[in-house]
């Protein structure tokens, strides 16, 4: 979606040796040796289950004050099978000591600060060179991904075609460039009126996105020294095709042609980072759910960022059940800033823009006060400012990085950007114009008991360089825009989440005025960058998958999400607390699983007609939007939850409410699945058969679900639960929403 000015990285470590402050706490690398006639039993290389026994000889160092299983996992950072025998783990300099003493310990050091050497988003969620899901789909080898952007910087490194097969002889587009900049990454390049008359990129935002979705690798990224590695797309040997639908806005009439072009072209995928028009327009009114429509009906997979809206209820964009509809989510990496105070409380938060020079010392700290705290233009009148670290309240209509501007134009040397109560503990990591730090809420509201408690408040920014290792990610980020659907609640939205919080990725300028080198990146974050991260891992399950279907890839990436985080508790929102259905739809997006779900939600295009009726729209309604006459009788017409759908929206206006779907086996011939239910609070849900017996891949086989009101459920409240289908190999989940009233007004 629109831009959150953030910059982001994606980095792929061999290992990870950073320096992580928190507390008394220290993340310490540490070397065991296995006991004597034990490497049959606990080395990774001999054993056929995931590595279980070794972590839990890891596992038996730590600390017995943190021997519960849950406080264990928050402490283990890393556990190592192959590098060496040996784990990660948070300490304090007591728990080394004590760990000293157990047989098998070799050593313990802290990690330091080093250079990276991969964007991390890919390594995040589990894609690595030459092995594992990458190497199992030839990394998208032979997919066409279509975006739907500013255009491209042609000429970046991260759209070199080194290593490129030739495009599918399917490919029927062109190249709209001056020069002949095309090439076998690049394969066509179209610009609109909007265009300027070029596909040429001269905001970013294209560029950022194309490249985060399949960029070749670019080693050395980074941006001022930050974030430090090789940059690469999700989906790095897919062919790219661009079309050039904005710059600062984005002209519906040309983002119809664009898609019109796009399907003519041959693309496999369409990636589209845009508003999807206003979230009450109906979807037979909405051009981007009209052109997405007849893409899926040509095979096209769609993927749409869902908006940047956050955290408000109902704020979702793109919501049709034939889009995939994506949030956005952080990644484990920080770039760390503190502020130290005056009474030696210090505060983690984070900036791009790390100045070697810019002294630790303490500064007068100046906060403009209810007038000026969103530091706009009105500070640069402010004579108080000169000389001060200057403390401002993010929001107001003004820039993050324009803020750091007014301070610097108004003489002050340093800024503490403070978050407001809805943005909570998403941060930003901008390339600001001064020496800065992006705080929590929690945090600022501290910083600001501390300037009201004297007179003469001090402070200083500490610069601590790229940080990995943050186990409340995936966290869902304040601005991702969350559900019900306004124009369909009984489909749950968002789909998935998605990495999407300060993303490294190819810039069409260098945001340090560097003039001697094109390999130009930038950290931003939005639901824009979490949207081509899922078109790119599209990509590598339509390589792997050519057979399936968009809906069947939709499924498989749904059904298979994670819904923990590294701590292995439940997925949180910028609160810290536990996120709700509507914010992580199914979860969040596990690749390496999608690539091997066992069983899919397959919905065949025609489908939706009955599905659209269902929505009580006229004949010419539907007519409208599936380009062919319908005629919605009532047999025609389902409700919206009966869709074939891998999830399950309900509102209750009656107390009971049935449904079915219909699986199809694509795992193991001869299988076994059994159904297990977390029942939503004030809903009864039984399942009819409780088991599915498979004798053959493809198979398909259909079960009802009955959803019954209990007497007890309080009206226009939000429940959660899962219905999950297991065998002995796979587990196949479909969220559950439920509000309880018969409104979806939340």
């Amino acid at each position: 979606m629109g831009f959150v000015q953030i910059l982001i990285l994606i980095s792929l470590f061999s290992f990870h040796s950073l320096t992580i402050a928190a507390s008394d706490l220290e993340t310490y690398i540490v070397h065991v040796e296995l006991p004597d006639q034990s490497d049959t039993k606990l080395s990774s290389a001999n054993s056929g289950s995931p590595n279980e026994d070794l972590d839990s000889f890891y596992k038996s160092f730590l600390p017995t004050t943190i021997s519960s299983s849950n406080n264990q996992e928050s402490q283990m950072v890393y556990s190592y099978h192959n590098v060496f025998k040996g784990f990660a783990a948070k300490l304090s300099a007591e728990d080394v000591k004590a760990m000293q003493k157990k047989p098998g310990f070799l050593s313990a050091q802290p990690q330091m600060v080093l250079p990276l050497h991969t964007t991390h988003s890919p390594n995040f969620l589990g894609l690595h060179q030459s092995i594992g899901f990458w190497n199992e789909s030839s990394y998208g080898k032979g997919v066409i991904i279509g975006v739907l952007d500013t255009g491209i910087m042609p000429d970046h490194p991260s759209f070199s075609d080194e290593g490129m097969p030739p495009p599918p002889a399917k490919w029927k587009g062109r190249c709209e460039f001056n020069t002949s900049v095309c090439n076998k990454k690049l394969i066509g390049a179209r610009f609109f009126h909007v265009g300027n008359g070029s596909p040429m990129d001269e905001e970013g935002h294209g560029t950022h996105t194309a490249s985060t979705a399949a960029g070749n690798f670019v080693k050395g990224a980074n941006v001022f020294g930050n974030a430090n590695g090789t940059a690469v797309g999700m989906a790095p040997l897919a062919h790219l095709a661009i079309y050039k639908v904005c710059t600062t806005i984005c002209p519906e009439s040309d983002i119809l042609a664009g898609m019109d072009t796009a399907i003519d072209d041959g693309v496999d995928i369409l990636s589209i980072s845009i508003q999807g028009g206003s979230a009450s327009r109906p979807f037979y009114a909405n051009n981007i759910a009209l052109g997405a429509y007849s893409a899926m009906e040509r095979g096209i997979f769609v993927s749409c960022s869902a908006g940047n809206s956050g955290p408000s209820n109902r704020s979702l964009s793109n919501e049709a059940p034939w889009i995939l509809t994506v949030g956005a989510s952080s990644i484990d990496r920080k770039i760390r800033t503190s502020a130290r105070l005056g009474n030696n409380e210090e505060f983690n938060g984070e900036s791009l823009y790390q100045p070697k020079d810019f002294p630790p010392t303490l500064f007068p700290l100046y906060y403009p006060g209810m007038n000026s705290r969103y530091c706009g233009s009105e500070l640069l009148k402010d004579t108080l400012v000169q000389g001060k670290i200057v403390v401002c309240d993010n929001g107001g209509g003004i820039t993050r990085i324009g803020k750091g501007q007014n301070v610097k134009n108004a003489g002050g040397i340093g800024m503490i950007l403070i978050n407001q109560l809805s943005q909570g503990y998403t941060t930003s990591a901008d390339a600001h114009v001064l020496p800065a730090t992006h705080l929590s809420y929690v945090d600022g509201i501290k910083v600001v008991a501390y300037l009201n408690s004297t007179k003469t408040p001090v402070g200083s920014i500490l610069f601590k360089g790229t940080i990995i290792g943050d186990n409340h990610a995936p966290m869902v980020a304040a601005f991702s825009s969350r559900g019900p659907s306004r124009t369909s609640p009984g489909i749950l939205k968002p789909d998935i989440i998605g990495p999407g919080v300060n993303i490294l990725a190819a810039w069409h300028r260098s945001v340090e005025n560097n003039t001697n080198t094109k390999a130009t990146f930038n950290l931003i974050s939005g639901t824009s960058m979490s949207c081509p991260h899922l078109s790119g891992i599209v990509a590598l399950l339509k390589s792997a998958h050519p057979d399936w279907s968009p809906a069947a890839i939709k499924s498989a990436i749904m059904t298979t999400a994670d819904i923990v985080n590294l701590a292995k508790n439940p997925i949180e929102d910028q609160t810290l607390l536990p996120a709700n259905v509507f914010a992580t739809g199914s979860g969040h997006v596990n690749p390496a699983r999608a690539n091997n779900p066992g069983l899919i939600y397959d919905i065949e295009p025609k489908d939706y007609i009955p599905y659209l009726c269902g929505l009580n729209y006229t004949n010419t309604e539907v007519g409208f939007l599936v380009q062919r006459k319908v005629n919605c009788t009532a047999k025609s017409s389902i409700p919206e939850a009966q869709l074939n759908y891998p999830s399950f929206s309900l509102i209750f206006g009656s107390n009971i409410q049935t449904y079915t779907r219909t699986v199809t086996n694509v795992g193991e011939a001869n299988s076994v699945y059994t159904v297990k239910v977390i029942q939503p609070k004030g809903v009864n849900v039984t399942v009819t058969p409780e088991k599915l017996n498979f004798s053959e891949v493809n198979q398909k086989l259909t079960y009802e679900v009955t959803f019954t009101k209990l007497a007890s459920a309080a009206n226009n409240v939000v429940s959660q639960g899962s219905l999950t289908w297991t065998s002995e190999k796979y587990s196949v989940r479909s969220p559950i929403a439920a509000i309880t009233g018969g409104s979806s007004r939340l």
